[in-house]
């Protein structure tokens, strides 16, 4: 018999475990909020936050003039325009989200932390290997808050999920299944980009100089000098929570079976299977972007039952148990995990408490999609830490 999760407890094997609370914090001062980086996953930050209320916006930096104008818009006309982030950091703030491709995270985020700025920093939240002390050391050192942008941990279906992982209720849980598979050829968009309204150099940043392409402009997470492909923009989600869930977080080695089958032009594979070793327990990834059957999601594969999870909800499948009687256990989304991380985040600038995703959290789901691509570049195999060479 299926069992239907209600918001504060269930029942599995016998057992009572007490699911996440929700924090709700009463009528407090208006954040005064930057933001940086004005793109697409900008907006679903800010809609996420106009559900969480109580905050303006005060300034704006993008390099493309209309996503600079959108936002004035959204703020009634309040927020000053900029192209250099540097004088966003200037205003008298609260906080900044950030929101930028992933090869200016570390750099922005530093500066905002030594600005004085609370920070919520889009995943993943490194762009190589090395930034990933880099940021750690930055916020350590410092009191300002950063959020990263792993908004499983914030999700309340996750956090029980995670709940019931380490209650048990699986038994050993010797390999997890992750997968995400999108079609690019279906939602492929070709946007018509101003080039006289965008500053490409200052895009570029740190990166190689090279002529204006709008489809690095647009698909830049497919370019390595800009981003890390599916195993930094869509993995790092899953791999957080299987840390989060496994109390582990760092692989000992990657293998990667991974093709340009579809997206030649893209320096990304678009089609990969991957599969990362922990101490007791193995990772493994597929997913094409040619393909959207099935979506995006975990299986925890246990000694005594299954926890099949996604952005929807999660089941629980017991060993032995008939076919007809599985799931023995069901639990549903019931609202964007992003609108509650934004709320901890905000939570947080005021209590100066621990957020959700702190920035180790981030930092290792990155790590992880960085060693799956250094696997990739060395010929599909890599033990973690490397050896150093004789």
């Amino acid at each position: 018999m299926e069992h239907r999760l209600n918001r504060r407890s269930f029942i599995i094997a016998g057992g009572l475990t007490a699911l996440a609370s929700t924090r709700i914090l009463g009528a407090n001062d208006t954040l005064r909020v930057g933001v940086i980086g004005a793109g697409g996953r900008m907006g679903g930050l800010l809609e996420a936050a106009d559900k969480v209320g109580n905050y303006q916006i005060v300034a704006v930096s993008d390099v493309y003039g209309p996503h600079r104008d959108a936002i004035k818009q959204r703020s009634n006309g309040i927020a000053t325009t900029h192209v250099n982030y540097h004088e966003v950091l200037e205003q008298q703030l609260d906080a900044v989200l950030i929101a930028s491709p992933d090869h200016w995270h570390v750099r922005m985020a530093v500066d905002a932390l030594a600005a004085g700025k609370d920070v919520y920093l889009e995943k993943p939240v490194t762009h190589t290997l090395e930034e990933g002390a880099t940021l750690t050391r930055a916020v350590r050192s410092g009191k300002q808050i950063l959020q990263c942008g792993m908004q499983q941990r914030s999700w309340s279906h996750f956090r029980d999920a995670v709940d019931l992982i380490q209650g048990g209720s699986l038994g050993r849980v010797p390999q997890v299944r992750t997968y995400w598979w999108q079609n690019y050829l279906a939602n492929m968009r070709h946007a018509t980009v101003d080039t006289q309204a965008l500053d490409w150099k200052q895009w570029l940043g740190g990166a190689p100089d090279q002529p204006f392409s709008e489809e690095k402009f647009d698909l830049w997470r497919w370019f390595w000098n800009f981003g890390g492909g599916a195993m930094t923009d869509l993995f790092t989600h899953w791999i957080d929570v299987v840390h989060w869930a496994m109390k582990s977080d760092e692989p000992r080695g990657a293998q990667i079976l991974a093709d340009k089958y579809v997206f030649e032009h893209w320096d990304c594979p678009d089609t990969l299977q991957a599969a990362l070793r922990y101490p007791g327990f193995d990772v493994v990834y597929e997913g094409s972007m040619a393909s959207s059957i099935d979506d995006g999601g975990l299986e925890f594969r246990g000694t005594e039952a299954t926890l099949k999870l996604n952005r929807s909800g999660f089941s629980v499948y017991r060993e032995g148990v008939p076919a007809k009687n599985n799931p023995v256990l069901r639990a549903d989304s019931f609202q964007d995990g992003t609108i509650s991380h934004m709320q901890n985040f905000f939570d947080c600038i005021k209590s100066r408490k621990e957020p959700n995703a702190p920035v180790e959290t981030g930092v290792a789901a990155a790590r992880a999609g960085h060693i799956a691509n250094l696997a990739y570049r060395r010929g599909g195999q890599i033990a973690w830490p490397p050896k150093s060479a004789a």
